[in-house]
């Protein structure tokens, strides 16, 4: 699987680690930067670019999937969810990270780097990658729903 990851600088240790440790774990790494610490840093830009990234893959017929993270994951999810066909969702525990793909298909996961140790957000994402969409009729519907406001800006009944 391809991952596509993006942060800010408070999330720069996080994805440094994680990087290493989705590598080692086979999956192919695209990092989208930034590729040096810069406090006054802009994350729309790199989080924008993962998750148009993502969704690019995933048309394409790659299996592909996107981390974004920050120092607390909230406005890298705001950023990702502008992408149309993004479904980001920020992860707070494991929970968080299974649901999100299990029940929403989330194709993008933000996570707070100031949030949780290395370890204890290297397991969420993991975790995140890892489930599948359960492929539900009523989950299906929803997501459906979401795609139909996206595209036309109505709300579906």
């Amino acid at each position: 699987m391809r991952v596509h990851v993006a942060t800010d600088h408070a999330g720069m240790e996080l994805s440094s680690h994680l990087i290493t440790a989705l590598s080692a774990n086979g999956y192919e790494i695209v990092d989208h930067g930034p590729a040096v610490y810069d406090a006054e840093d802009d994350y729309p830009t790199f989080c924008i670019r993962a998750a148009t990234a993502v969704v690019a893959d995933q048309a394409a017929g790659v299996d592909a999937l996107g981390v974004v993270l920050g120092g607390s994951g909230n406005g890298e999810q705001i950023a990702a969810n502008k992408v149309k066909g993004v479904r980001a969702a920020l992860a707070w525990n494991l929970d968080t990270a299974k649901l999100a793909r299990e029940h929403n298909n989330a194709n993008v996961v933000a996570v707070g780097g100031r949030q949780h140790t290395v370890q204890a957000a290297i397991e969420l994402i993991e975790a995140f990658l890892a489930e599948p969409f359960s492929n539900a009729e009523r989950h299906e519907r929803r997501i459906g729903k979401i795609a139909i406001y996206e595209a036309t800006g109505k709300v579906a009944e």
